[in-house]
C-alpha cells in the first residue's frame, strides 16, 4: 500500500517570513507527536485578508495564527468566537471545522498558564498591567475572567488606556482603574502581580526597560514580562534585585503555542520539546 501523502496545513497570516519563532515550536511539536501537519508562514498584506480567508477554506487548512495588522480585521470573516475573543475584540488563532471558522485569543491563556506553572493565581489579586495594546487586552481580560479583584492599567496614551478600562468595566465584573503613565510611574501599594505588556526590552533593544520607579517593586510581588527574546529582560532583572518573584515571557509564548497546537490537532502538546525548540531558535 502506498504512503499517504495527505497532510494538514496550519499557518500564520501577516507575519514576515523571517520572524516566525512560533513555526519552529509548532513544527517540533508535530514531529514529536508523529502528526502529518505542517506550519507555514504566509505574508498577507493589509487589504488582502478577505481573499486569504477564502483561501483558508478553499485549501482546507486546519487553521491559522494571525499577527498584526489582522487580529481585529479577521473578526468579520469568522463564524464563531470564544468568550474571551469576543470580549477582547481580537483573534490570534482560527480553527477550521469543516468550513466553519472559529476564533480564539490564546495570548492571555498562555499568560495564565505561565502563572499557574509558577504557582501563582490572579484570583482575588490586584494586577497592574503596563501597556494597553493587544497583549495587555488579552491578559487583562483573562485575569478578569479568572477572578482578579482589581486590574490597574497604566498607559501613556490616555485614550487607549481608558478604552481598555471601559471595556473591562462593560464586559467583566472586575474593579478597574486607569493610571496615566507620565515619567517613572509608581507601582501602587497592594499590587500583587505586575505585568510588562509593552514591547520595551524586546530584541534588539535588550538594553531598555519600562520607565517605572523600581524602588516601588517589593519582595511580595510577582513581576512578569511578555518579552521572550531576551527572556532575562532588564525589567525582570531589576525586579529580582528587589526580591520579587519573576516570570519571563518564554513560558507565555510556549503555553499559547501549546493551546493552539491542541486546538488544531486535538492532542496534548509536547511542552518540553516545544520549549527546547524555542530555546535553540533564540540561542538560549
Amino acid at each position: 500500500m502506498g504512503k499517504n501523502y495527505r497532510s494538514e496545513l496550519v499557518g500564520v497570516f501577516g507575519c514576515p517570513i523571517d520572524e516566525n519563532p512560533t513555526g519552529v515550536m509548532e513544527e517540533a511539536g508535530f514531529a514529536a507527536r508523529g502528526l502529518d501537519f505542517r506550519y507555514i508562514t504566509i505574508k498577507v498584506n493589509e487589504g488582502d485578508l478577505g481573499a486569504a480567508m477564502q483561501g483558508l477554506r478553499a485549501m482546507n487548512m486546519r487553521g491559522i495564527n494571525l499577527t498584526i495588522p489582522h487580529k481585529v480585521e479577521v473578526l468579520k470573516y469568522l463564524d464563531e468566537l470564544s468568550e474571551a475573543a469576543e470580549i477582547i475584540g481580537a483573534v490570534n488563532v482560527v480553527v477550521n471545522n469543516a468550513g466553519k471558522l472559529w476564533g480564539e485569543n490564546t495570548d492571555g491563556k498562555g499568560f495564565l498558564t505561565s502563572l499557574k506553572d509558577a504557582g501563582v493565581s490572579p484570583q482575588g489579586k490586584t494586577v497592574m498591567i503596563l501597556g494597553a495594546g493587544g497583549a495587555a487586552r488579552a491578559i487583562s481580560v483573562e485575569c478578569a475572567l479568572a477572578g482578579a479583584a482589581k486590574i490597574i492599567i497604566a498607559n501613556r496614551d490616555s485614550r487607549r488606556g481608558q478604552a481598555l478600562v471601559d471595556l473591562l468595566k462593560e464586559k467583566t465584573p472586575v474593579a478597574v482603574e486607569y493610571i496615566p503613565w507620565q515619567g517613572a510611574i509608581v507601582v501602587p501599594q497592594g499590587t500583587h502581580i505586575l505585568v510588562n505588556a509593552t514591547s520595551v526590552g524586546l530584541f534588539p533593544h535588550v538594553d531598555q526597560k519600562p520607565e517605572i520607579d523600581y524602588d516601588t517593586i517589593t519582595a511580595d510581588m510577582v513581576v512578569t514580562d511578555v518579552i521572550f527574546n531576551d527572556p532575562n529582560s532588564l525589567f525582570l532583572q531589576a525586579a529580582a534585585a528587589r526580591g520579587a518573584q519573576t516570570i519571563n515571557g518564554l513560558g507565555m509564548l510556549v503555553n499559547q503555542g501549546a493551546v493552539n497546537f491542541t486546538l488544531w490537532t486535538g492532542e496534548e502538546a509536547p511542552l518540553e520539546i516545544m520549549t527546547e525548540a524555542l530555546k535553540r531558535e533564540f540561542g538560549l
